[in-house]
């Protein structure tokens, strides 16, 4: 007999509600308000004591980037402690490599657990020994029903289940059973341990629930210690108690297993935390199962877990965004009961508002063509003063190279504009940004393929710094960098993963059918400003005009490596606009 861990789907669909149309977000968190009346009625005799369990069989997403800021920023708000512990009960899905990732991205958000990193395999035995005393009390005893089976006999939403013809073994019995399970006499899944409650029960998780399953695999931390593993709904209250958690915090899928915890709890006679469910996070354009996750990385779909596309935290991380605009993104969002779908875009803007105050800025040509100044002199190179970040006055000042052959952004070029373009045309003047005013005088193209390949264009001399002393101001002001000083890069265009803001609706329900074949664009032969050379990874830039831009990991001296953090165009605050307006 085959049985799983009965953990609820972290990936579960539950109603789900559109985001406010308003365009604003609640910032209310009602489990604040909880504690907060809690502690002005004397409820609570010591400090709150919250956790973050998660498993480790996979890469944190930005749906746990939310329950880590609710645990850990609750705690830290009201003095208290947050654990962090791993849910480590079921060793056929779970890797060391997943922990070490946990432990990063926790860190990464800007909190620390301090002393208060626990597993649950540190209590398997007292949750044995526990076991043993539901046994003895005739609450729990051992069936040798197949999963199949026992997914028969449960019954339906409307009608009851059955009894196991194995439900009422002796006292005796179940003990011996129980004690050869641990001791690896039985092949895995033949037999399972089950809690005696209610086969009538309305709650289909009372009607006799699994505790114990065999499982014949090597743990991370006990290794072939065990040979039973506890269900993530007998451990999960448990671990709780055992470390005094006063509050647990859990999403809404997990509401319907609350009575179950309090059951074994007040079977046990142990310490009880108060349970609270909150609203998961639904994100437009993202799937946050970890099932449909390891589907992504297992098909070879994405690069791996921290692929920039990802919705993990590792992917954000590479990707450029900062922990104080998740930060910021969690506390907007609020905390409610009720299931809703958050805008992307919102996400973004969090980022948005925050890059834009720390990033560097730097000139960087994308898709480059050739501007040769004819009127200044072969020689000559000037270094002008460019802003490192006009939202920072602390961030300074840099000298940027200006020479007679510079490269510039095709997009700023068109032989033939329409009415409203302002850029780059035969006979035209735009300002260099920081530099001089050009104005093209001829158009060099490819014989053969018609290609334009170069722009001559003559420069005004009086206009150094972008300003001309005769008051003239060209309608456009337009990016550059120095041909003789550019260094090459590569720079990678991210978008997003799926075509749909729901990408489970597919006609097929395969929520693979809606990736968005152009989710990466690669750019090679990319121009930017010297001042790159010395970038890190890690380190974020706005390329002035095109938007956030990260060094990847991947990057080194030898090649550049960018990736699109985010584009400089901000949907939400169109959003919150419109709304504003029709308001």
């Amino acid at each position: 007999m085959k049985s799983t861990n009965n953990k609820p789907d972290s990936g579960s669909n539950d109603e789900k509600k559109p985001a406010s149309e308003s365009g604003t977000v609640s910032t209310a968190n009602f489990i604040r308000e909880i504690i907060k009346n809690e502690i002005q009625d004397g409820k609570l005799n010591g400090k709150i004591i919250t956790r973050f369990p998660p498993e480790p069989n996979g890469y944190l997403h930005i749906g746990h980037a939310k329950a880590i800021c609710i645990n850990f920023g609750l705690a830290r708000e009201f003095q208290g402690e947050c654990h962090l512990r791993f849910d480590d009960t079921n060793p056929s899905k779970e890797e060391t490599e997943y922990i070490e990732a946990i432990k990063r991205d926790v860190k990464w958000l800007g909190f620390e657990w301090g002393e208060h990193l626990y597993y649950a395999s540190g209590y398997f035995e007292q949750m044995y020994l526990w076991a043993i005393e539901l046994i003895k009390a005739g609450k729990a005893y051992v069936d040798d029903l197949t999963a199949e089976k026992i997914r028969e006999y449960r019954g339906t939403l409307t009608e009851a289940g059955k009894e196991s013809p194995y439900r009422n073994r002796s006292v005796e019995e179940n003990l011996d059973l129980f004690k050869r399970m641990r001791n690896g006499e039985f092949p895995d899944g033949s037999r399972v341990l089950r809690a005696k409650i209610d086969m009538a029960h309305p709650n289909m998780n009372m009607r006799d629930p699994v505790m114990y399953r065999i499982m014949n695999a090597a743990h991370h931390r006990t290794g072939t210690e065990w040979k039973i593993y506890p269900m993530y709904d007998w451990a999960h209250g448990l671990e709780d108690s055992i470390e005094n958690v006063t509050h647990s915090l859990c999403s809404l899928e997990f509401e319907d297993h609350r009575p179950l915890y309090d059951w074994f709890l007040e079977q046990l006679n142990i310490h009880h935390p108060r349970q609270i469910e909150f609203a998961r996070l639904n994100l437009t354009y993202t799937v946050m199962s970890k099932r449909k996750l390891l589907q992504l990385v297992k098909g070879g779909y994405v690069s791996g877990w921290d692929d920039p596309r990802m919705p993990t935290l590792s992917g954000f991380r590479r990707r450029g965004y900062t922990p104080e605009a998740i930060r910021s993104f969690c506390e907007r969002i609020g905390v409610a009961k009720r299931d809703s779908i958050v805008d992307y875009a919102l996400l973004e803007h969090c980022l948005r508002e925050d890059l834009n105050k720390r990033a560097l800025r730097a000139m960087a040509v994308l898709n480059p063509i050739k501007i040769v100044i004819e009127n200044y002199p072969s020689d000559k190179v000037e270094y002008l003063e460019a802003v490192n970040n006009p939202e920072d006055e602390t961030a300074g000042k840099r000298m940027v190279p200006f020479s007679k052959i510079i490269y510039i952004e095709q997009a700023d070029f068109m032989e033939e504009p329409p009415k409203k373009f302002f850029r780059l045309a035969p006979g035209r003047e735009v300002r260099l940004r920081y530099a001089y005013f050009i104005t093209c005088n001829e158009v060099i193209k490819d014989p053969d393929t018609g290609n334009i390949v170069e722009l001559r264009c003559i420069y005004d001399p009086q206009t150094r710094g972008g300003w001309a002393p005769d008051g003239r101001s060209p309608k456009a002001t337009i990016h550059w960098v120095s041909a003789q000083h550019a260094i090459d890069a590569e720079v990678r265009l991210y978008g997003q993963l799926f075509s749909k803001e729901d990408p489970d609706d597919a006609p097929d329900g395969d929520f693979l059918s809606n990736l968005n074949q152009k989710s990466l664009e690669i750019l090679s032969g990319c121009k930017l400003e010297p001042d790159l050379k010395k970038a890190m990874p890690g380190n974020r830039y706005q390329f002035e005009r095109i938007g956030y831009f990260c060094v990847d990991n991947d990057s080194s001296p030898q090649k550049l490596i960018f990736n699109r953090t985010a584009t400089l165009r901000d949907e939400w605050a169109k959003i919150a606009k419109k709304a504003k307006e029709k308001r």
